[in-house]
């Protein structure tokens, strides 16, 4: 059983994964599909969405005789992160509290 996840959810985990290194799309994908099922065609209009937002940048590097497009996190894209993961402590403390029975104040 797979939970459905949010799209601010994917947001947090796509701009996580780009906030650890310069990456390029299909290894953002790659590295999504780790902890969610995402296709590119949903993940690349979510990159160009955060990239009009200014939450990243890109830049290309050429790969094998070819351009390839990275994406890189700004400073607005690391403060957004910042309240993603302070709000996703506390909704997987409240989630916790049901679904493990865990009492208050734990």
């Amino acid at each position: 059983m797979t939970f459905t996840a949010g799209s601010s959810l994917l947001d947090a985990v796509v701009l996580s994964v780009v906030s650890l290194e310069g990456t390029y799309g299909y290894k953002i994908t790659q590295d999504v599909r780790q902890v969610m099922d995402v296709s590119e065609s949903t993940l690349y209009p979510v990159l160009r969405r955060l990239q009009k937002d200014g939450l990243l940048e890109t830049y290309d590097m050429e790969f094998q005789g070819r351009n390839r497009r990275y994406y890189k996190i700004t400073s607005n894209g690391m403060i957004l992160l910042d309240k993603y993961r302070s709000e996703w402590i506390s909704y997987k403390k409240s989630i916790d509290k049901i679904l493990l029975g865990q009492a208050q104040g734990e």
